[in-house]
């Protein structure tokens, strides 16, 4: 049996298949759907009778050649005005690696999707039409990647078959979007010509642009290193449930239950839980109905407590050396996701991990204007797919990371209280453009927290 110590040794072994998280971006008919379509038909992700759909729905239409983008447009709304509506997970994998993939729609409307299938990638993939270049949408899922700290972008510039596989098309292109995305913060930007319908490029090299060096969609997939190891960051333990048997068996058994969002926990060491500030020591840790010494993200497991604390589901467990600060004042980033606008003075609820508070947005003191990244100040409302900067003052103190240093414990959720609906999805501390100090006004409403 493999012990505890060669389980987490191994997860820095090369030779050990690993997972890519990514997902792709593109303006209306730049071709997105047709991508992923080439990708999982090109690496043979495709079963046969999906295939045999595609064929008699593409022949039905009078088409010469399978509609590929018909493998991932499922709903029957994308297939009739042909454009992605949701995001569209797929599975695949190939000798290398697996893949986790999420196809988010490319129309304006639907920007608010793309943060969902953008929110746990390790990659993006935007891709851009060659004979239209930059537009404005490909600024957004620019700025949508940054925000969200995706580590990787690439940028697919698609249809080169229409513009006569021009390198001059491509290189201006890639030095627009490089200068764009660099601005914005993103870590690493890979352009690579395409050709989604045609398959250049996108599995196999291309032999109609030899100009071309680097690697294909697929080869970059497969190589581009996953550098996000949740365990590296200081450890993070959302409670979700407190178990007590309260059996014959297990009469004095306390545990609490989660799954861990980064870091790692060992057996004696001393942690902290928040936001009540109490300590203790962690006597045991039970994974798969057994005992282990240590455990690491993303795994869920129960943690017992040396000391009996008032604990209950919402609350965090943390070493004590590295524990977060917790405040009632919350500066983030966010994507207004409702149709209802957000305004200043609105009474929400703020989903943080596993603990949901009431809170009050205290003030709109920005929203991003895409084209030239200037914030607009003072809009005092955000609408549907508006990116901007806002204060929230919580009911109870929350224990948030900054986004930049967990992607897990630095979002969260505004909640409309009235009906569950979710408004906005926000990432704590500092954005990419906005460093301005902002202040808290006087609630004038009663909900004075």
């Amino acid at each position: 049996m493999t012990s505890t110590t060669d389980q987490f040794a191994s997860l820095g072994d090369p030779s050990v298949t690993t997972l890519l998280r990514f997902a792709t971006a593109g303006s209306v008919d730049d071709g997105k759907s047709t991508l992923v379509g080439r990708l999982l038909h090109d690496s043979k992700s495709v079963l046969t009778d999906q295939m045999e759909h595609v064929e008699a729905v593409s022949q039905a239409r009078g088409q010469d050649a399978p509609d590929l983008a018909l493998l991932t447009d499922g709903l029957r709304a994308e297939r009739e005005q042909g454009i992605t509506i949701d995001v569209a997970y797929r599975y695949f994998a190939t000798a290398r690696r697996r893949f986790i993939l999420a196809d988010t729609p490319g129309h304006v409307q639907y920007t608010r999707n793309m943060v969902t299938g953008a929110s746990t990638a390790d990659l993006a993939v935007v891709l851009v039409d060659a004979r239209n270049g930059v537009i404005e949408q490909t600024r957004r899922h620019a700025a949508v990647a940054a925000l969200l700290r995706v580590p990787h972008v690439v940028l697919a510039v698609n249809k080169m078959d229409l513009v006569g596989y021009q390198e001059s098309v491509f290189a201006a292109i890639a030095e627009e979007f490089t200068a764009y995305a660099s601005d914005l913060g993103v870590p690493e930007i890979t352009a690579i010509p395409i050709s989604a319908l045609a398959g250049d490029n996108v599995v196999d090299p291309s032999a109609n642009m030899d100009w071309y060096g680097g690697p294909t969609v697929l080869e970059h997939l497969e190589t581009v290193p996953v550098s996000h190891d949740l365990t590296a960051c200081p450890a993070r333990f959302p409670v979700q449930y407190v178990i007590r048997p309260q059996t014959a068996e297990h009469p004095d058994y306390r545990g609490y239950a989660g799954q861990i969002a980064s870091g790692v926990l060992r057996v004696g060491e001393a942690v902290t839980v928040l936001p009540s500030g109490r300590t203790s020591v962690i006597e045991g840790i039970d994974a798969l109905g057994e005992s282990v010494d240590i455990a690491w993200a993303p795994q869920s497991v129960t943690v017992r407590l040396k000391d009996d604390i008032d604990i209950s589901r919402g609350d965090l467990i943390a070493p004590s050396a590295s524990a977060p600060a917790t405040t009632q004042d919350v500066e983030a980033t966010v994507c207004h996701v409702a149709d209802q606008p957000l305004a200043v003075g609105a009474r929400v609820l703020i989903k943080h991990t596993t603990r949901t508070v009431k809170a009050i947005v205290k003030e709109i003191p920005s929203r991003l204007t895409l084209d030239d990244l200037s914030q607009h100040p003072n809009p005092g409302q955000l609408v549907a797919n508006d990116i901007g900067r806002v204060v929230v003052r919580t009911a109870e103190p929350l224990a948030l990371d900054a986004y930049a240093d967990s992607r897990r414990t630095g979002s969260f959720l505004l909640i409309d209280p009235a009906d569950g609906t979710t408004l906005a999805a926000g990432m704590a501390g500092e954005s990419f453009a906005s460093t301005a100090e902002t202040t808290v006004q006087a609630d004038e409403e009663g909900w004075d927290f």
